[in-house]
């Protein structure tokens, strides 16, 4: 189920440097870590670029698309280019929550004779973990990630664990094979930072994957980047400021998602529920690890538009006449964002 961390994890290059320093390195981290990534990844650059930004945000990330575009091939290729231990469920109906958090097991002392109770980790106690499939196994599975998400920590056995830093859920889910599926509840969605459709390659990628995977053993992925760099990475994200202009745009664009008076004649026609504050969090902490990945000190309002239909697309419920009617969530929120952010 689990694949041990990298053994040649690189050397903390970055722990100890000021934040000007820091930030002069971040733009090539990401380029450095995309190599790696591209070794084994073929395309799908707004895939990865979105990955990158939520792991430098200490976002979660849910991936939606068909079988066989390597979502689970890229969370594991990621995880090995920083250093990081990792851990794959495949989410089934009969999984219980005590496969995932950890379980109890009695032990004999063959000395004494003394029984004793030792609590056996689950595979949520690591650093990355893939949670595959995530909407095949009943909401009662579903739900022992959620402490874990927003604390990170574990309450099994009657104990409360701490998870090492930095702890991420990647998950996966299927969009087309609805029988025995269990949609992932509100709740659960929005704990997610971004929701990420995985598309198609194009011809030209896809004759490129057909030729690397049919050929010589795949490349092998070396860490580029130490945890204990990741978590100064992460920590300086946190500290980049935001003009309160930024900061009023991203508020001002998740209210605009929610029903009531003077709202958009669209949200009012297609909209049952609209984002909650986390929404505005995690579109200003997304617009920060984007801005930096690209290398600007200052976060602008296109930061904010480029991350607002991965934070917003899975947080606004659509109505029956929104489906009737062809209407998605990441095209109202993409006219909602032109409104809000100019």
């Amino acid at each position: 189920m689990s694949e041990p961390a990298a053994s040649s994890a690189p050397p903390d290059a970055l722990v100890g440097l000021d934040d000007g320093a820091l930030f002069d390195k971040l733009a090539g981290v990401g380029a450095a870590l995309r190599s790696a990534i591209g070794a084994r990844i073929v395309g799908q650059s707004d895939v990865v670029d979105a990955m990158l930004i939520a792991l430098l945000a200490r976002g979660h990330c849910l991936f939606v698309g068909v079988p066989g575009l390597a979502k689970t091939l890229l969370v594991n290729t990621t995880a090995q280019a920083l250093g990081l231990a990792f851990n794959r469920v495949q989410f089934t109906p009969d999984l219980m929550p005590a496969d995932i958090t950890g379980t109890e097991v009695l032990e004999e002392e063959r000395a004494s004779g003394r029984r004793t109770l030792r609590f056996m980790p689950g595979p949520i106690f690591t650093n990355l973990l893939l949670a595959d499939e995530i909407n095949r196994t009943p909401p009662k599975t579903q739900a022992a990630l959620l402490q874990a998400m927003a604390e990170g920590a574990v309450t099994a056995a009657g104990q409360t664990r701490p998870l090492d830093a930095p702890f991420l859920v990647f998950a996966t889910q299927n969009p087309i094979e609805q029988e025995g599926t269990y949609p992932l509840p509100e709740a659960q969605l929005d704990r997610f930072m971004f929701s990420v459709t995985v598309g198609y390659p194009s011809e030209a990628e896809e004759i490129a994957i057909v030729e690397r995977t049919t050929g010589a053993p795949e490349a092998e992925v070396r860490p580029v980047l130490s945890r204990a760099d990741l978590l100064a990475l992460q920590a300086l994200v946190r500290r980049i400021p935001v003009s309160p202009d930024v900061v009023a745009a991203a508020v001002r664009l998740v209210r605009s998602t929610r029903p009531g008076p003077g709202a958009h004649t669209l949200v009012q026609r297609f909209v049952q529920w609209g984002a909650g504050p986390r929404a505005s969090q995690y579109l200003v902490l997304g617009a920060k690890a984007r801005a930096a990945l690209h290398g600007h000190e200052v976060v602008r309002m296109a930061d904010l538009a480029a991350v607002a239909p991965l934070v917003l697309g899975h947080r606004v419920l659509l109505n029956f006449q929104a489906e009737a009617e062809g209407q998605t969530a990441p095209a109202l929120v993409a006219t909602l964002a032109g409104a809000a952010l100019t």
